[in-house]
């Protein structure tokens, strides 16, 4: 099988072929059609759909992966999400990665309109927090990173695609 992730980022290709480890996986920028810090559940979702539609043409199946962030019902805070698509172009799957609470001071920032990578590489001292452990390896102190989180979303949108549950 020949698989397409919608985007260069190295980390979100790795997640893929995590959960694909017999498909031949190519990542293929593309535009997310979203901001470029998603806000909200919506836009979130709305730009791995957009990476995997984009990202298809000429593969089997294309995956898109969208980080955003988040007010989530009946909790407080602004929260990092973490979605992902996949399509063949007739179905669809959709998962999502864990979610996880951002620090006030980061939120405060990230709800200000500042991106949450270049916030996270500012807090951590380093540079391309996004292409290494994520915020999701910084927030729990490496207990997972950001390829383990995307995993995870990357395994609920293949759900469709491995099993005849659906």
């Amino acid at each position: 099988m020949h698989v397409a992730v919608g985007s260069g980022n190295p980390v979100k290709a790795a997640a893929v072929e995590a959960a694909l480890p017999d498909a031949a996986v190519e990542a293929v920028p593309v535009e997310s059609g979203v901001a470029e810090q998603p806000y909200g559940l919506a836009e979130t979702i709305a730009g791995a759909e957009t990476r995997a539609e984009r990202a298809l043409p000429g593969y089997d199946l294309a995956v898109g992966i969208e980080g955003g962030v988040a007010r989530l019902p009946d909790t407080e805070g602004l929260w990092l999400v973490m979605w992902a698509a996949a399509t063949d172009g007739e179905r669809w799957g959709r998962g999502s990665g864990p979610s996880l609470r951002l620090p006030e001071s980061i939120a405060a920032r990230v709800a200000a309109g500042e991106e949450l990578g270049p916030v996270m590489d500012d807090v951590l001292g380093e540079e391309h927090v996004a292409r290494k452990q994520g915020a999701a390896g910084a927030l729990t102190g490496g207990v997972i990173d950001r390829q383990g989180a995307l995993e995870g979303a990357v395994a609920g949108a293949l759900g469709p695609f491995l099993t005849d549950r659906y």
